[in-house]
């Protein structure tokens, strides 16, 4: 690499751990990975405080990695989904998974 494609790769990963900031961001992504989830389901899942995650729902979804939509059911329910944008970093938790195989076991 030269001098400012390193430039370059610093700006980029700068800006993605701006975008993840929220120690539970990932936490958050993995849990609708599977499937898109209701506000409280995902509370009950990752047992994360009702503010942390409607902050941490707020910054993802500012920055294009999950849609919330209001369902029309009584009483008005709110349900998260990864974008296109979030289910595309499904790469680069598979190669943080091999990475911490490789160098985190015991």
């Amino acid at each position: 690499m030269n001098h400012n494609s390193d430039d370059i790769c610093l700006i980029s990963i700068k800006t993605i751990t701006d975008i993840f900031s929220s120690k539970w961001s990932f936490v958050i992504m993995g849990e609708l990975n599977s499937k898109p989830k209701r506000f409280n389901e995902l509370r009950r899942s990752t047992e994360i405080s009702t503010k942390s995650l409607t902050d941490a729902l707020k910054s993802l979804e500012a920055n294009g990695i999950v849609t919330r939509t209001v369902l029309t059911a009584s009483p008005v329910t709110v349900e998260y989904s990864l974008t296109e944008k979030g289910r595309d970093f499904e790469g680069v938790f598979v190669s943080m998974n091999k990475w911490g195989d490789k160098w985190l076991k015991d």
